[in-house]
This record gives C-alpha cells, structure tokens and sequence, in this order.
C-alpha cells in the first residue's frame, strides 16, 4: 500500500513539475499532476500485474489522453497543457539513459535491446495519445448528432 502511495505522490509531483517547467497556468497544475498521477498508476499497476510495459506504456497514455481531454473540456483549456505534463511519467528514461551508457561503454550488444524498448514504449505512448483523441472525436460527434436530432424533434 505504501508504494502504491509513493508512486502516486512522486508521479503527481514529476507531472506538475514538468507542468511548472512548461509554463502552464497556475490554476492548472494540480490537474497537470493528477492527469500525470492517473497515467502513471495504470502503468504501474499493470506492470505489476505482469503486462509488458510497451502495452502498460499505451494504456497509461491512453488513461492520460482521456483524461486530459475531459480536463481540458472541463476548464476550458487546450488539451497539450495536460497531455504533455501527464505523459513525463511516462516517457522511458531510464531505459534511453541505460542504452546511452552502454553505447558510451561501447558495449553495443547491450545496448540494442535497450534502445529497441525505449523506442516502442515511446512509439506505445504516442499512440494511446492518438487513438484516445479519435475515439474522444468519434463519441463527441455522436453527442453532437444525438444533440441536434433531439433538437429537430423538439422543434
């Protein structure tokens, strides 16, 4: 329970200062941070359930896209102000700091898979980012067509 807690806390303050350091409003950091908390504990959770962490990568994106497309709706704000913040969680740096070392220790055979992960987990969370933005298009056109036909038959 206690690291479940500490991953929230650290998740929520690395979101929001990464919100800071972006320059995004005040009022909109603790969202920063709790969009970033929210992807980050998706990711870990299924991590530790065993998923490998490309799919536990783009559903923590995912779970941020959405997310952050609600808030932005919400405060009426543009979505990048919380996407960006919330995927720092996310981004695999340890991984890419770990393949640069194993370049650097020229040891090249290591640093293979190293890189070959960090670029799919990257290319994970760019795409649970996409695919949440066309599924939030898809359902905000159907509201937008269940609104009008309610109003014709109003009318």
């Amino acid at each position: 329970m206690l690291y479940l807690l500490s991953q929230l806390g650290f998740s929520f303050i690395a979101a929001a200062g990464f919100g800071v350091l972006f320059n995004a409003p005040r009022r909109a950091l603790i969202h920063c941070g709790t969009v970033g908390m929210i992807g980050w504990i998706f990711y870990i959770i299924l991590a530790d359930a065993g998923v490998d962490p490309v799919v536990a990568s783009f559903v923590g994106a995912f779970m941020v896209a959405l997310v952050g497309h609600i808030m932005a709706k919400r405060f009426r704000m543009p979505m990048i102000i919380f996407s960006v913040a919330g995927i720092i969680p996310l981004v695999p740096g340890g991984l890419a700091y770990n393949t640069m070392r194993q370049i650097a220790e020229n040891d090249y055979l290591a640093a293979i898979p190293l890189a070959a992960k960090a670029f799919m987990i990257s290319g994970a969370i760019a795409m649970g980012l996409v695919f949440a933005e066309v599924i939030m298009q898809v359902i905000m056109n159907i509201v937008k067509r269940v609104s009008n036909n309610v109003k014709r038959e109003v009318s």
